[in-house]
């Protein structure tokens, strides 16, 4: 990120995809990363990305011979899912929100919602904090992209993603995540308003239709 600070999308997809395919290895096995951030992702000059630093690993087993008490927080503060500062234990989409966060600043050089995250220590304090969208002025980002993102470091976990394969999976296509553009249907918004414009309409039509037959008589 200090070297290209602004990388192209397809770079950041292949990056995020190979971060992605270790986080699952782990997970498949158990273990939760639970400090993924820049300083513990590795580039060689291939281009291969290597995760690194499982000392904040939890190993489902071993974490109930040494239990990890509630108010120690293991990972770093910026990239730690919100859950975490409520005491509860992390998922896999803990390590998502990681991921998320970590997605978000290659493409924008900045974190999603500052460093506010990590002084939310309550449930109300953490559904105050605000998405900053990721969208630029030079319209590098698509508004797909940023539903993605916004989806991928909710503070509510069960807001997420369910997967990492589905946030991967929702970077390359569109489809897969519903767009927020514009302004919701009027019908929605003044549900009555909507219906006398409706019941307008139909009166201008059938006051038409009545003219043109009075009128086709003669």
């Amino acid at each position: 990120m200090i070297d290209h600070p602004h990388p192209d999308l397809e770079t950041v997809r292949g990056i995020v995809e190979q971060i992605a395919k270790g986080l699952r290895a782990s997970h498949r096995k158990e273990m939760l990363h639970q400090d993924l951030r820049p300083d513990n992702v590795m580039i060689d000059a291939a281009g291969t990305v290597k995760i690194i630093d499982f000392g904040s690993t939890r190993v489902a087993g071993l974490a109930e011979i040494s239990p990890i008490e509630d108010e120690e927080i293991l990972g770093t503060a910026q990239y730690t899912a919100p859950e975490y500062f409520l005491g509860e234990r992390g998922t896999t989409r803990s390590d998502l929100f990681s991921l998320g966060v970590v997605t978000y600043q290659m493409l924008t050089g900045r974190l999603p919602c500052g460093a506010e995250v990590a002084r939310a220590r309550t449930r109300a304090e953490q559904r105050r904090l605000r998405y900053v969208s990721a969208l630029d002025p030079q319209g590098r980002i698509p508004l797909w992209i940023d539903g993605v993102l916004e989806r991928a470091v909710d503070p509510d976990p069960s807001r997420r993603q369910e997967a990492l394969s589905e946030f991967v999976e929702d970077l390359r296509h569109p489809r897969a995540i519903p767009l927020r553009a514009g302004p919701p249907p009027l019908m929605t918004r003044h549900p009555v308003l909507f219906w006398k414009a409706v019941s307008g309409l139909l009166a201008a039509i059938l006051i038409g239709l009545l003219i043109a037959r009075h009128f086709g008589r003669f």
